[in-house]
Order: structure tokens, then C-alpha cells, then sequence
């Protein structure tokens, strides 16, 4: 199912919203368990939201798991990569790499992100001052950066 038929199906439903995550946010979630992200984690873990990806950003996490300062935190906190690599997977909405959009990073790493979220006009989580800068012309392009509302689990219709 493509990151749009969710969409509309989640629109529907009212159940599930694809939303962009960079990195850094990943880790936070799953390796850091960063307090700020107890909502986002719990709206993923409930289904309120998919974490849409394509595989360059899997392999991107991927390879920064292996960053000596991130496997010294995964052994400290006892966490094995695949662990962390699981929870991506696990929440993960697959999705082709999008086009280039008409907004640019400064960061061409951060680039595949912004690329995503114009393309399916979803909202992007990051905390990558290259995308910060860029609220104002995210917005423009249909693209919520960092929305302060997540999806809960009373927001749902009673059935």
C-alpha cells in the first residue's frame, strides 16, 4: 500500500497518519528514549501514526547505528542495533525515493526527508537545524515541520 492510499484509507478510518522521521528523531525514540518523545512513541506504537521511509533512510540509520559515540550509548544502555533497526521496521511505511523537491537543504543528506514529506505532503519530524531553517518554506510546499498536536488515542472516533 503506497503512502497516499494510507492516507486516504487513514483519512477515512481515522486511524493511521504517515508522517516523515528524520534520524535523529529514530534515535531519540528508540536508543535515547528521549521523555519529549513518550507521545510520538506512543502514537506509533498505537498506530496513529506510520513512520514513512524509504530504504536510504533505513540504510542511513543503519550506518549511523555503527557510529563509535552511538554504540557506546546502544552498550550502556544494552541495546543491540537490530533491536532499533526492528522498531524502525516495525512502524515503517515503505516508500519509494521521491522526487527532488523545490525547497533545498543545506544538509544534501537531510535532502531525502524534505524530498518525502513534499512529495506526500505529510508532516516531517526532525530537530536538524538545516531543516529547521526551513519551516516557513516547508509550509509553503504542504509540509508541517515538527507539529506540535500529535494524533491521540482519544481523537478517535468511539465506535
Amino acid at each position: 500500500m503506497t503512502s497516499s492510499e494510507v492516507q486516504k484509507t487513514s483519512a477515512l478510518k481515522g486511524t493511521t497518519q504517515a508522517w516523515v522521521i528524520d534520524t535523529n528523531i529514530v534515535l531519540d525514540l528508540w536508543l535515547f528514549e528521549d521523555p519529549a518523545t513518550v507521545p510520538l512513541r506512543a502514537a506509533l506504537q498505537s498506530g496513529l501514526i506510520a513512520h514513512l521511509a524509504t530504504a536510504s533512510m533505513r540504510d542511513e540509520l543503519e550506518r549511523v547505528l555503527t557510529y563509535p559515540h552511538i554504540v557506546k550509548r546502544m552498550a550502556k544502555s544494552n541495546i543491540q542495533a537490530q533491536h532499533i533497526l526492528d522498531r524502525f521496521d516495525q512502524h515503517c511505511l515503505a516508500a519509494e525515493p521521491a522526487a527532488k523537491a523545490a525547497c533545498t537543504c543545506k544538509d544534501p543528506d537531510d535532502q531525502k526527508f524534505i524530498d518525502l514529506a513534499v512529495a506526500h505532503e505529510v508532516p516531517l519530524l526532525s530537530k536538524d537545524a538545516a531543516i529547521l531553517c526551513m519551516k516557513k518554506r516547508l509550509f509553503q510546499a504542504g509540509v508541517i515541520l515538527n507539529p506540535s498536536n500529535l494524533p491521540t488515542l482519544s481523537a478517535l472516533p468511539a465506535n
